[in-house]
């Protein structure tokens, strides 16, 4: 099949270069945005006096029904064109003829494929930032919910300090607000338009670039044709954000699957998001949290891929940088998925709270409230903790619990302690204690919650 820059060649291509350099197995899926670009660069030429009324009438026309042949499953992509570009413009020129040939017209594939992974990018970036909203409204909702359930905080896996459910979950909500705003920063990067750059120096024809840019709802124009044809940083952008996305969703995974083991127990997972064994009857296992903790990794392959790419390409337009598309397709839809899920099943999780507050008792989990109730006695911080390590080993060594240990004892490491020590002793007690913001109290974290939805209608 003679090919659109066949002219300077004597010789057809080699079938195996062209299954090995062929891109349309996966960039068929720019296909509207190939078209919509298409739409407004027409709309631009017929300004400029480029292409005249009915030239402009029949490409539209033609784009339109092949629009509607792609969205019916009529349309056949060929691996000999290469790409989605070359099969839209073919079919193009194949139903209008001559006009559909001038509709290249100062542009390239290089700005063209620019423009359609931007418009792509932008739509799937706006879904992500939904999404995150909605599973940031979703850990909000069910805080609200366990505002009074108490569950032992953990450094190191090792239990640390009793902390509120609802300020755990809620330190998930904060990841995925950050989220939210790099994906809007990232936004407003993709949200450039390069047509008109061309192949890397734009054209002689007097083109309107700004106006392409407004039929296409860019916020402008890139300054630079240079640049506009060679940038994929916005891309790795997303990438990025995707892989922090994923890094955040693996973490809240790796919890949800402890926490369902019969050693902690915290949780019951909903039978509809879980999965059993072909061999052992009685097992019911966290397949969408270990899926994620999965996936992540190849979301963290596919940046780390298109680095790779990007690292050594002198400026502009490579044919390396076909490599950005299967990566960038991979992550969106592999994020997107991934929120739908938890979204979806977090609502359904039962937290047993009886277990996780049985738990919060154990462990020694109060003794720094037991150090800095010294030091609000007076006692250097370092001394306090001295003493209290020196009641934990004691407790230790005679099999108890601080709230066991009678005053006579307490007595025998400080005679700075009183017997309103106990009031900070239980999980209750010390969480009680914590009244300023930032620490695991019910007034942090409803200070935490109106901050966050202040933030969500902003």
């Amino acid at each position: 099949m003679k090919k659109p820059w066949g002219g300077r060649f004597k010789e057809g291509t080699a079938k195996t270069l062209e299954e090995f350099s062929q891109s349309i197995s996966f960039d068929h899926k720019l296909w509207r945005e190939d078209i919509d670009g298409s739409i407004a660069h027409a709309k631009m030429l017929h300004k400029q006096g480029i292409i005249n009324a009915f030239e402009l009438e029949q490409i539209l026309r033609g784009l339109k029904e092949i629009a509607k042949e792609i969205e019916q499953g009529k349309f056949q992509f060929k691996e000999e064109l290469e790409d989605v570009h070359m099969n839209i413009e073919r079919a193009l020129i194949e139903k209008i003829g001559s006009a559909g040939a001038k509709l290249h017209t100062a542009r390239s594939r290089n700005d063209q494929v620019a423009t359609d992974l931007r418009l792509y990018l932008r739509k799937k970036v706006s879904k992500l930032i939904e999404q995150l909203t909605e599973i940031e409204k979703t850990f909000i909702s069910i805080a609200e919910k366990h505002i009074d359930t108490i569950m032992p905080g953990y450094t190191h896996l090792q239990k640390a300090q009793p902390v509120l459910l609802a300020h755990h979950l809620l330190a998930y909500a904060w990841m995925f607000e950050r989220d939210r705003e790099r994906l809007k920063e990232a936004l407003k990067r993709i949200n450039q338009c390069p047509l008109g750059a061309c192949a890397i120096a734009g054209s002689s024809l007097p083109i309107d670039r700004e106006f392409t840019a407004r039929e296409l709802e860019f916020e402008g124009v890139i300054p630079n044709s240079i640049d506009a044809v060679s940038d994929r940083d916005f891309v790795l952008d997303v990438l990025y954000c995707g892989a922090m996305v994923m890094m955040h969703l693996s973490r809240f995974a790796e919890e949800l699957i402890l926490w369902a083991t019969d050693e902690f127990k915290f949780i019951e997972l909903p039978d509809r998001f879980s999965t059993g064994s072909s061999m052992m009857p009685q097992k019911k296992n966290p397949d969408p949290a270990e899926l994620i903790r999965g996936k992540t990794g190849r979301v963290y392959g596919n940046l780390l891929s298109l680095f790779t790419t990007m690292k050594g390409l002198p400026l502009t337009y490579n044919r390396d940088m076909q490599e950005d598309k299967e990566p960038v397709f991979d992550t969106v839809e592999t994020v997107s998925m991934s929120l739908k899920i938890v979204n979806e099943m977090l609502p359904e999780i039962k937290f047993i709270k009886d277990k996780m507050k049985e738990a919060s008792e154990k462990g020694f989990t109060t003794a720094t409230d037991l150090a800095e109730y010294l030091v609000k006695k007076g006692v250097p911080f370092r001394n306090a903790h001295e003493i209290t390590g020196k009641i934990v080993l004691y407790c230790i060594e005679e099999g108890k619990n601080l709230t066991d240990l009678s005053m006579e004892e307490f007595k025998k490491f400080s005679s700075k302690i009183d017997r309103d020590v106990y009031e900070i002793l239980t999980s209750e007690g010390s969480i009680e204690a914590k009244i300023s913001y930032g620490s695991s109290s019910k007034k942090s974290v409803k200070e935490q919650i109106k901050l966050l939805k202040k933030r969500l209608r902003e």
